[in-house]
């Protein structure tokens, strides 16, 4: 009987509106502060902690963003099939409590940001404050607010570089950019797919309409290719003498990539896609299976 009271419970907290409201399976992407130590191959327990702890602090910052967009999105939540149930949208937590509750996060973030590094403090600061102008303002602008979203994957790992003292190749940045702008366009194609699903032509508090999906499909595909096209120059250089012992086997991850990114188009295409591609991307079968595969193209030039 105890045990079934504890589950409960435990059922309970992980549906409670708070928590929802924090998307903590959106701190998914801080996972990439740790990319910089990865890349570099400076695996100490000094560069991990350093990582972790930013990975604490952009997860608490990230969530306070995450509150804040929900306030300013209610009314375009509450147009959406699946928006709508977020908790300030369906109103499972007044809108007054959630000012509150992003203070309450922003602080900590902050003073555990301050504690890693002043630097980072500082990136952190740039990131909220992008964060927080896209919410209000640049994800109802054309083609500005995919490559805001963009520069905030992006701007994780230079984060990430700050807070371990780490500098960044400047084929890393290259691949980030591209890459992470296939992903911001997939976004909005999966939100035109939606709109077009239900038969409307202007997509909520976005600066897009059905017809520009080939443009929004072409733009992801692009990104997405010259990405993988970066990383194939990337391993054609010296550069890449300096990190891997076996550079070749590594044409493997070039060859996961272009079939992965074919596959989230195609996905979103067909209207599959959930809204966003990451969290999609770490349920998709497939799409572990790709993860998988990069891993042991990875450790097979690393360690062969």
């Amino acid at each position: 009987m105890t045990d079934k009271v504890h589950d409960t419970s435990r059922f309970a907290l992980a549906q409670s509106p708070y928590l929802i409201a924090l998307r903590p399976h959106q701190w998914l992407k801080n996972f990439l502060v740790f990319i910089p130590m990865l890349a570099s191959h400076r695996l100490t327990w000094e560069m991990a902690f350093q990582s972790f702890l930013a990975f604490v602090a952009f997860s608490l910052i990230a969530s306070s963003v995450y509150v804040v967009n929900d306030l300013a999105d209610i009314e375009a939540d509450r147009a959406h099939p699946r928006k709508r149930n977020r908790p300030f949208a369906s109103g499972a937590i007044p809108a007054a409590q959630g000012k509150i509750l992003a203070l309450a996060l922003i602080v900590p973030g902050f003073a555990l940001a301050l504690f890693v590094r002043l630097e980072f403090a500082f990136a952190l600061l740039a990131y909220l404050a992008l964060s927080t102008a896209y919410s209000f303002s640049l994800k109802s602008k054309l083609m500005i607010d995919i490559m805001t979203l963009a520069g905030l994957y992006t701007w994780r790992i230079v984060a990430g570089g700050i807070a371990t003292d780490i500098i960044l190749s400047e084929w890393l940045l290259a691949f980030s950019i591209f890459f992470f702008l296939c992903l911001a366009a997939v976004k909005r194609q999966a939100e035109l797919m939606d709109r077009k699903a239900v038969g409307k032509e202007q997509a909520v508090g976005r600066g897009y309409i059905v017809a520009d999906l080939p443009i929004v499909i072409g733009m992801a595909i692009t990104a997405g290719y010259v990405s993988v096209l970066v990383m194939a120059l990337y391993l054609s250089s010296p550069a890449i003498l300096e990190l891997y012992a076996r550079p070749s086997i590594l044409w493997g991850v070039c060859l996961v990539l272009l079939y992965w990114i074919s596959h989230m188009v195609m996905v979103t295409h067909r209207g599959q896609m959930h809204d966003d591609p990451l969290v999609f991307a770490i349920r998709d079968r497939i799409s572990q299976a790709c993860l998988v595969l990069v891993a042991v193209f990875l450790l097979g030039g690393t360690l062969l």
